[in-house]
C-alpha cells in the first residue's frame, strides 16, 4: 500500500528556515506528482507547492513564491520543501500528497490520491 511520511517540522523563530521531507513508498507508476498542502487552525486546507515527475515542473502558491522551494530525489522517492524567511502566518500542519499516473501537478487537493499524516510547523518568537 502507498505510504507517505512527512518529517522536519518544528518550532522556528520568524525569519528562520525549515526543510520538510516527504518519503513515499508502495507505488509503481512511472509518472506522478507530489504536492505540499497546509492547514492552520480554523482555516481551510490550502495548496503550497507541487512538483511533477514527468518534466520536473513546479508550481507555487503566491504566498510562498520566493521563499519556498520544492525539490525531489527520485532515487530515494523523497520530496523536499525548503522553507525560508518563515513568518507566523506560515504556522500550520503541513501535508504531502501523491497523485499517481499524473503528467502534471496542481494545487488542488482533489487531484491527489494519497495523503500523509502531516507535520507541525510553528513560527513564533
Amino acid at each position: 500500500q502507498v505510504q507517505l511520511v512527512e518529517s522536519g517540522g518544528g518550532l522556528v523563530q520568524p525569519g528562520g528556515s525549515l526543510r520538510l521531507s516527504c518519503a513515499a513508498s508502495g507505488f509503481t507508476s512511472d509518472y506522478y506528482a507530489i504536492g505540499w498542502f497546509r492547514q492552520a487552525p480554523g482555516k481551510e486546507r490550502e495548496g503550497v507547492a507541487c512538483i511533477s515527475s514527468s518534466d520536473g515542473s513546479t508550481y507555487y502558491a503566491d504566498s510562498v513564491k520566493g521563499r519556498f522551494t520544492i525539490s525531489s530525489d527520485n532515487a530515494k522517492n523523497t520530496v523536499y520543501l525548503q522553507m525560508n524567511s518563515l513568518q507566523p502566518e506560515d504556522t500550520a500542519v503541513y501535508y504531502c500528497a501523491l497523485a499517481e499516473r499524473s503528467y502534471g501537478c496542481a494545487l488542488y487537493q482533489y487531484h491527489y490520491d494519497y495523503w500523509g499524516q502531516g507535520t507541525q510547523v510553528t513560527v513564533s518568537s
